[in-house]
């Protein structure tokens, strides 16, 4: 879609598009208001079967790589909601894993979450630009090393998980190795590389008017969030982030349902971070003036501007990975603000009651379902610019419900950019 200081044709097509889905996304809030006293769970919404798995499972994420992450994993421990698990990766992933979910310090009440990963290795896409002007081979590879990740969530639930209000907090450390070429030749090997981290922190409402927490089929679900990240030095940025994520179901048949999502993220700078070249370099340890090759010296230059205007302007949820924008690459399009529309048809093949139970696995499954998927989004710095490009990708998927509470996802999407598979745990559009 063309670029326009003004409304050109595109732009109102856009605008018409969104006030339409605003429309049956309103609608559907209205139906799962009114009718909220109806609207019963369809079970239990605790479900305490046990269950374990101790398996292989393939991973493809566009952007970041495929391999296998071994997977160990307790379902429901001891007659309780609690479950465990611990994982390694191998492949374009090196590293492990381990939580515990589902931790009802007061029971049906009040849950605890906790997870920390170990990643020694990873090589990331770093387009050439934030927002969503660039093109699909403008991009260089980020080599990051010594990845920490940690994250504790604490939430209280009421209703049969109606009403839920939770804070979290997770921090991000990782370091700067090296940068390359889109076909891995190196330009330039981070000396003596700087640790840079990132601590959010976050409180948030759920309002859940629909027949189930885990698979919905009726109903609205609404999320908002307000997300800090606090300065961790003197050259990083202080800002907060406004989350809105709102999905509408509606049904369709006995068991099958479309699902509307609207969500928006937006970045506010409390303190601007450092914004001058040469301090960055020298913080980073990229030395781009050392490389004599004008298109790479460039490309180590390109890394240098995405960091500035993360520190001037704040990043809000990206678009592009496994839950938004699913054709595109991990973390594609980046900027202050986000917006993203989604569609999905979910067809429920079978509604069962199925234990299994072979040696590396036990479980019940209670659902398979085909998805049929249309996505839209855009990302900015400037609000103004917002929506004046937009992207989108479609596909379908397959999924595996289970009495668990797992959610098994195999999804091929494209879009402008080609096919791209995902598969993963847990339904998408999921602030967390």
């Amino acid at each position: 879609m063309p670029q326009c200081k003004k409304p050109c044709k595109s732009h109102w097509i856009y605008l018409s598009a969104r006030h339409l889905f605003f429309l049956l996304i309103f609608l559907s809030v209205l139906c799962g208001i009114s009718d909220a006293s109806g609207i019963e769970r369809r079970r239990d919404q605790f479900q305490g079967q046990p269950g374990y798995y101790i398996v292989p499972v393939p991973y493809r994420l566009t952007g970041i790589g495929e391999g296998v992450i071994f997977l160990g994993a307790a379902l429901n421990v001891a007659d309780t909601n609690a479950d465990v698990y611990g994982f390694g990766f191998t492949g374009d992933l090196e590293g492990y894993g381990a939580g515990a979910l589902d931790m009802h310090l007061v029971p049906r009440t009040l849950i605890f979450d906790v997870t920390t990963e170990r990643i020694n290795k990873a090589t990331l896409t770093s387009y050439s630009k934030r927002g969503m002007d660039t093109d699909k081979d403008d991009y260089t590879l980020v080599d990051l090393g010594d990845i920490e990740f940690n994250l504790a969530r604490l939430t209280a639930t009421f209703f049969e998980r109606r009403l839920e209000v939770y804070g979290m907090g997770y921090e991000v450390a990782s370091q700067l190795e090296g940068i390359r070429q889109r076909d891995g030749t190196l330009i330039l090997d981070v000396q003596d590389p700087e640790r840079d981290s990132m601590q959010h922190v976050a409180i948030g409402a759920r309002l859940d008017l629909t027949d189930d927490y885990l698979d919905p089929r009726k109903g609205v679900r609404l999320d908002i969030s307000r997300g800090w990240s606090p300065r961790k030095n003197s050259g990083a940025s202080d800002y907060y982030v406004m989350e809105h994520n709102t999905t509408g179901y509606i049904p369709v048949g006995k068991r099958s349902s479309v699902a509307l999502n609207y969500f928006r993220s937006d970045a506010f700078v409390v303190g601007t971070g450092e914004t001058d070249r040469a301090t960055i370099e020298s913080d980073r340890g990229l030395d781009c003036g050392t490389i004599t090759d004008p298109e790479e010296q460039q490309q180590c230059k390109q890394v240098v501007d995405n960091i500035i205007a993360e520190n001037r302007y704040g990043t809000a949820s990206s678009l592009g990975g496994t839950s938004r924008l699913r054709s595109y690459s991990h973390d594609r399009y980046i900027g202050a603000h986000s917006l993203f529309y989604g569609a999905e048809f979910r067809w429920n093949i079978t509604e069962e009651s199925t234990p299994f139970n072979i040696l590396i696995m036990k479980d019940v499954r209670t659902a398979l379902q085909m998805a049929f998927f249309y996505e839209t989004g855009s990302v900015a710095d400037s609000r103004d610019d917002l929506g004046r490009i937009m992207r989108s990708s479609y596909g379908a998927g397959f999924r595996i419900v289970t009495g668990s509470g797992l959610i098994f996802r195999a999804d091929v999407a494209t879009g402008s950019e080609g096919p791209a598979t995902t598969m993963i745990i847990g339904y998408p559009w999921e602030i967390f």
